[in-house]
């Protein structure tokens, strides 16, 4: 990542953070859950069997009983392993979906060089949004002084 250097030092900056952990805020989910494209449309593999990589995907198509395909050879040398829809996508084990638990709204000293003090957790939306509010305020006041 390229970043300007800011002009002063790590302690004379605030940070301001909206998240959703991935671990405290997401589920595993299906498919059919995430209304994942592949499983909505079915889709295409083509695999490339003159490599390793692709001789081995092909051998894990060919003995995957779970999904069901049609498998072609390509005029190019390629082998095309088409999906019909309603099936589970090869990469179902990354779906996920928020279980509904609010945003955590962190407050702390510093930036991306670093942090001072200790973060403050807000309760909601509305405490952190002052604080946002009241740094921004005082960082005008700042700037129009000169």
């Amino acid at each position: 990542m390229n970043r300007i250097t800011p002009g002063l030092p790590v302690q004379a900056y605030r940070t301001f953070e909206i998240s959703s952990p991935l671990a405290t805020h997401w589920a595993p989910a299906t498919c059919a859950e995430v209304d994942c494209d592949h499983y909505v449309n079915g889709w295409t593999s083509v695999i490339d069997e003159s490599t390793d990589l692709g001789q081995q995907q092909a051998h894990y198509i060919r003995h995957d009983t779970s999904r069901r395909h049609r498998e072609e050879r390509q005029p190019n040398g390629m082998t095309a392993f088409t999906f019909e829809p309603g099936q589970r996508c090869f990469g179902a084990s990354k779906h996920q979906v928020p279980v509904g638990r609010p945003e955590v709204y962190l407050s702390r000293g510093g930036d991306w060089r670093g942090t001072t003090g200790q973060p403050l957790q807000h309760s909601g939306p509305e405490g952190w949004l002052d604080e946002f509010q009241t740094n921004q305020d005082r960082l005008h006041t700042l700037i129009e002084r000169g």
